[in-house]
């Protein structure tokens, strides 16, 4: 490890001097953590919790203005209904008692994902955090909760046709911004760094037309053990990156 890694400002320095505005984490290895501690599941997801409070008080502290986090997939109904209903109960108890931290660091929150398959009870209180941070500015905080890129490309397919259909686009007015505009990103930048924990060496249909420039950061360090330092890392390591955009 870099011994640079607790220097703050040096941190704040390099995410200046590049311009990382935005950081993506698929946060991977909550269960594979459990289970190499000989504990349920649960245990790791919970844990998980605790590393994404951390992560969020870091970002603050570096003054990055947006993160993005991949919190439940559209195959991740494939796991266990035992598992599946624990993290829908986790998220939305998360939600609620993590509300006063979100006003006290000024962090705004917003889902993204296909809610329609989810509870209503959950549906509100996703509705309800954002409506009780839609004011915050420091850091803009995006879950994606019931999300593929996939699905999501998809969906914003049928809203241009539907523009095309009723005489409010034409095909010859549709560019790549009409197609970043009727995403659920729309009304933030690309990410420019994605950060994977634990090993894995692959998107996961996460975030596929963003991440079209995007410097990718592996690690093998699980979710429940991703802290500050692991933050910094990854900083450090992205500012050594020279980002050609194809030139």
């Amino acid at each position: 490890m870099v011994d640079t890694l607790s220097d703050t400002d040096k941190i704040k320095d390099i995410v200046k001097n590049t311009n990382l505005q935005h950081i993506a984490i698929i946060m991977d290895g909550n269960r594979r953590w459990a289970k190499s501690k000989f504990l349920p599941s649960a245990a790791g997801h919970k844990k998980g919790v605790e590393a994404l409070r951390a992560t969020l008080k870091a970002c603050v502290k570096f003054n990055i203005k947006y993160l993005t986090v991949y919190a439940f997939s559209t195959e991740n109904w494939n796991r266990p209904k035992e598992e599946v209903d624990f993290l829908m109960s986790l998220l939305a108890k998360t939600i609620i008692s993590e509300i006063p931290e979100f006003q006290k660091n000024d962090i705004k929150l917003t889902f993204i994902g296909d809610r329609t398959s989810l509870n209503k009870d959950l549906i509100d209180v996703l509705e309800f955090g954002e409506n009780e941070t839609k004011n915050n500015k420091t850091l803009n905080l995006q879950i994606a909760f019931n999300y593929g890129s996939r699905m999501e490309l998809t969906n914003a397919v049928k809203q241009i046709c539907e523009k095309v259909k009723n005489g409010k686009l034409s095909e010859q007015e549709i560019t790549e911004k009409t197609i970043s505009e009727n995403l659920y990103t729309s009304n933030i930048p690309d990410p420019d760094l994605l950060i994977r924990t634990g090993g894995e060496k692959r998107i996961s249909n996460y975030l596929l037309w963003q991440c079209a420039y995007t410097e990718l950061y592996v690690t093998d360090r699980f979710w429940p053990e991703f802290e500050e330092n692991s933050l910094a890392e990854a900083i450090i390591e992205f500012n050594s990156r020279n980002r050609r955009f194809g030139k």
